[in-house]
């Protein structure tokens, strides 16, 4: 079989490492299922982001929806970087993670009257709109409070992104964004409202993009837009890139943001303008594994394999809505020989599984796997179906491992929940 290996997950003396860590030693102190994270992936990743697009004017908001433990939020905090957060929830725990307001920027195209209010009462950044009722909205309740409101239109220029339909977001046909040829028209008008301050446009055109074209070709579009405002006397700051930078999975040839940067900075230049990216899964997807213990194995009359793991859609999610790719492979190297098996877990659903029909060394009962690219929307799409507690992440740093979140305990399944008389 192929092995995953990179500068933060290696092998030594067979035995999978982390850093300088044995996840070994980790599977056994914490038990499985287990998230764990390379710190210094993360690092790595902002750093060469942010030197890639240093002779510009710009920030990294880290998208949080895709890892949103505090602990990963104050690393990019640390570094420097805002955060993207797109709920309520996601703002509580930007906060809570030490980052400062100004920091924040609130996204999403469905936010409820309470969550804009929320973003006017910290003073986020930026509140990011994404059709006209919401810049009504946004413009009434700021009224009601006093307060002015620092407001970007979320554009659509309508770009194929050349992703997964589930992960496209910046076609016509998707719910994201003002209608591109509706934009302009639209920025005028919220630009005369009393109670925001338009200072910027934004896009994001999907996730998960592994050529550069749909950027170079969405950029262009909404330059030449950020120039047309301008023109029109309203003195726009900010033009949000988005994020959806791709990363390796299987056997993706992702561009570099050096190759981006080549690209995009030429027509950056084009306009006076801070330059907003809101990486999530590229800062994170590949410094994190899921670790999974062997249950069982079995082998059908058809001669089909099957390994039932202890991990399952309640843990990592994309496999089974997506049909994602995740390496998979056995913490402790061995000398068995390949055999194809499907990976499952114990969930009662047929789609419950973590690969199909994938080429993996005979493993046994008790043997701990780790699944790959892992650090990005896995944790945060976990769920407790089938009455499964959520489990713990670690982060590694060097030699070092902390606990940043523990097992959920059955009394945490019933928490908000009691026994009420319903007998007449």
């Amino acid at each position: 079989m192929e092995y995953f290996n990179s500068d933060y997950f290696t092998y030594s003396q067979n035995e999978l490492l982390c850093e300088q860590v044995p996840l070994t030693k980790l599977a056994k102190e914490f038990g499985t299922p287990l998230f764990v994270y390379s710190k210094k992936f993360f690092a790595d990743r902002y750093n060469e982001l942010s030197e890639a697009f240093r002779e510009i004017n710009h920030k990294i908001f880290y998208a949080s929806k895709a890892n949103y433990n505090i602990n990963v939020i104050k690393i990019f905090n640390d570094l420097g970087g805002g955060v993207d957060v797109n709920s309520a929830g996601e703002l509580f725990r930007a906060l809570k993670a030490g980052v400062e307001p100004q920091n924040i920027l609130l996204t999403g195209v469905g936010k409820t009257d309470d969550e804009i209010r929320l973003g006017l009462e910290k003073n986020v950044y930026l509140i990011k709109a994404e059709s006209e009722e919401e810049v009504l909205a946004i413009d009434k309740i700021a009224g009601e409070m006093g307060k002015t409101a620092s407001v970007a239109i979320r554009v659509n220029p309508d770009v194929d992104p050349k992703t997964h339909p589930y992960i496209s977001t910046g076609l016509a046909e998707n719910k994201f964004g003002v209608d591109a040829k509706l934009a302009y028209d639209l920025i005028i008008r919220s630009s005369k409202l009393n109670n925001i301050a338009l200072t910027g446009i934004d896009m994001h055109i999907g996730s998960q993009i592994t050529t550069i074209e749909p950027f170079v070709e969405a950029t262009i579009r909404m330059v030449e837009l950020y120039k047309k405002i301008q023109t029109a006397g309203i003195p726009l700051e900010h033009f949000d890139v988005g994020g959806g930078i791709g990363v390796l999975y299987k056997d993706e040839a992702p561009f570099t943001p050096k190759e981006l940067a080549k690209k995009l900075i030429p027509i950056f230049m084009q306009i006076d303008a801070e330059i907003i990216f809101e990486p999530g899964r590229f800062l994170t997807a590949n410094g994190g594994v899921l670790l999974t213990e062997v249950l069982f194995t079995k082998k059908n009359s058809h001669g089909k394999n099957f390994t039932v793991v202890d991990a399952a859609m309640t843990e990592l999610l994309r496999p089974s809505i997506y049909k994602a790719y995740h390496h998979i492979q056995p913490v402790r190297k061995n000398n068995e020989k390949d055999i194809v098996m499907d990976v499952v877990g114990p969930v009662c659903e047929s789609g419950d599984y973590l690969a199909k029909n994938r080429t993996i060394s005979k493993v046994s009962r008790k043997d701990v796997l780790a699944v790959m690219s892992a650090g990005a929307y896995g944790m945060v799409m976990s769920s407790n179906y089938n009455g499964r507690r959520r489990p713990p992440e670690i982060i590694i740093d060097k030699d070092k491992y902390y606990l940043i979140r523990s097992r959920e305990t059955f009394e945490h399944l019933l928490y908000d929940e009691e026994i009420i008389d319903l007998a007449e």
